[in-house]
């Protein structure tokens, strides 16, 4: 990332518990203004959803267009918008066993990413990284929140 345009880092997380089932999903930014953090959740969803919806909540939130760098623990959201998506925008949302799953989501988190320059990182979840397991554990907070009806 080489341009002039603001550096964001974003972390994000989703889950359910269980699968399907309640779940939760967080975003944590870090910017040159400081470090915003912010999580949801559903009552009956999916993990890849949540993560999905991580990601698109993540990428509205930025306002400018801005060389970000997206992190997240779901092999699923990285593959599907790196690897998986031009084959499906090729096939007109078609996969290899049916329409995409997901689709609502996939066509928000391409509108949410268009205005910026991302970099995809993909981490292994619960090893220590710091933004990470913070994610995780606001993902854990919303699921609970929602459990308590709070």
């Amino acid at each position: 990332m080489t341009s002039s345009l603001p550096r964001i880092t974003i972390y994000t997380d989703g889950g359910c518990d269980p699968n399907p089932g309640p779940g939760g999903w967080a975003v944590v930014i870090l910017s040159p203004e400081g470090t915003r953090e912010f999580s949801g959740a559903d009552p009956e969803t999916t993990n890849n959803r949540m993560e999905l919806t991580a990601a698109i909540q993540a990428l509205n939130s930025v306002h400018t267009p801005s060389e970000i760098m997206l992190f997240t623990d779901s092999q699923y959201l990285k593959r599907g918008i790196e690897e998986w998506m031009p084959r499906w925008l090729a096939k007109n949302w078609r996969g290899k066993s049916g329409p995409v799953a997901n689709q609502d989501l996939w066509k928000a988190l391409l509108a949410a990413a268009k205005p910026h320059t991302i970099t995809w990182h993909w981490l292994r979840g619960h090893t220590g990284d710091t933004h990470n397991s913070r994610a995780d554990w606001l993902v854990r907070q919303a699921r609970r929140k929602l459990k308590n009806g709070s």
